[in-house]
């Protein structure tokens, strides 16, 4: 339930961005940039989020994070300018990271290095269910209710989850002690692991093409294409479930050829996927621009359970700031990373295809010395 808060905040208000850069007279742009604010904030908090559930619990942070999630819900809803939604966002944002920091130490706890990067990509399957059904839930809400119900809906989910996490939820990390949490030590330790940012980075660019995604397809297939809302839902659900199949049978490529050569498939998917966004956008159809995303799903689902576990694997008491690390790169960094590259003036799937070829270079990585030793490392650090 916590590493749902994130991708709710996401995909159930997409079908609403055309009204809301109607409602408050803004273009397309700053519409999306309540997406991108949202992941940046995400990002920045889990400087603060990972360290606090290393030094205080993974229960108390957790709680925290949805307090704060469903607070900035409320705000949202009641924003009456582009610059009070996107403070909303900034804020909820925030909130997020904290459930995702915690979600994810917690899975590192019960699970420690070995099995957790299989944990992590079947966590990911099930947060890839949230894209398949937010968007049919956020039409209904905003066909019937207005844009705003959907923040209605995210604040109702925040107080539902949150008595979840009182009744049922324990702590995993018992053993806090008076460590200099927010030490830059702590950081530099996590950061000064070549692994770490070899793989972190590779998550970074492939939340990119998501992000890229998500954010564009509402104004192009709706309004540049003249899908209907139904339509437009059909789509994204459509490659949800394509996504949510990929990140389940990634913990078994993993068990059968290892994360390296998972790594390298899900890098090759993507880069085909690439060719075909790049080949299609003169066709300017639904078709063109949904085959090559479904692709790039699948290669994201293969890359992220993969770098993310790898990521992770080196550290134990230090989970909580390698995961906030982690979190930095794949939210702020590919929130910066698309944010920028969307006032370029690259269409969409020009934009989208430079993306999921920025990958091609860690496959080289992945082939040398270094990269293959990277993949025989069970744990650096204790």
């Amino acid at each position: 339930m916590l590493v749902f808060f994130s991708p709710l905040a996401i995909d159930i208000y997409l079908p609403a961005l055309p009204q809301i850069s109607t409602a408050f007279q803004v273009d397309h742009t700053l519409a999306q940039d309540t997406i991108t604010w949202f992941l940046f904030a995400m990002g920045v908090g889990q400087l603060f989020a990972g360290p606090l559930a290393d030094k205080l619990g993974r229960r108390t942070v957790a709680l925290c994070g949805i307090s704060i999630y469903g607070l900035s819900a409320c705000l949202a809803w009641a924003a009456q300018s582009i610059d009070w939604m996107l403070a909303a966002r900034l804020l909820q944002g925030l909130g997020a990271c904290a459930t995702s920091v915690a979600a994810f130490a917690t899975v590192r706890d019960l699970y420690g290095p070995e099995k957790s990067g299989k944990m992590i990509s079947y966590l990911n399957g099930a947060i890839c269910f949230i894209p398949a059904l937010a968007p049919i839930l956020g039409s209904y809400l905003t066909h019937h209710f207005g844009w705003r119900a959907n923040f209605s809906f995210m604040a109702g989910f925040a107080l539902v989850v949150g008595l979840m996490v009182i009744v049922n939820m324990k702590e995993t990390n018992p053993k806090q002690q008076n460590d200099r949490y927010f030490a830059l030590s702590r950081y530099i330790d996590v950061l000064r692991t070549p692994t770490f940012i070899f793989h972190a980075t590779l998550c970074l660019l492939a939340m990119g093409v998501i992000l890229a995604y998500v954010t564009s397809a509402p104004v192009l297939l709706m309004e540049n294409m003249g899908l209907s809302m139904a339509e437009f839902t059909f789509w994204f659900g459509l490659n949800a479930v394509f996504n949510i199949a990929a990140c389940m049978l990634a913990p078994k490529f993993m068990d059968k050829i290892g994360t390296h050569q998972t790594l390298q498939c899900g890098i090759l998917v993507l880069l085909v996927a690439g060719a075909l966004m790049a080949l299609g956008s003169s066709f300017n159809t639904p078709l063109s621009f949904m085959l090559p995303v479904i692709l790039g799903s699948i290669g994201f689902a293969f890359i992220l359970g993969a770098a993310a576990g790898k990521a992770l694997a080196p550290f134990g008491d230090k989970a909580g700031t390698a995961a906030a690390l982690l979190g930095l790169f794949q939210m702020s960094g590919s929130g910066l990373l698309v944010g920028t590259m969307q006032r370029t003036g690259l269409e969409p799937q020009s934009m989208i295809a430079l993306l999921m070829w920025l990958v091609l270079p860690a496959l080289f990585v992945l082939r040398s010395r270094s990269g293959k030793a990277w993949h025989q490392i069970i744990n650096i650090s204790d």
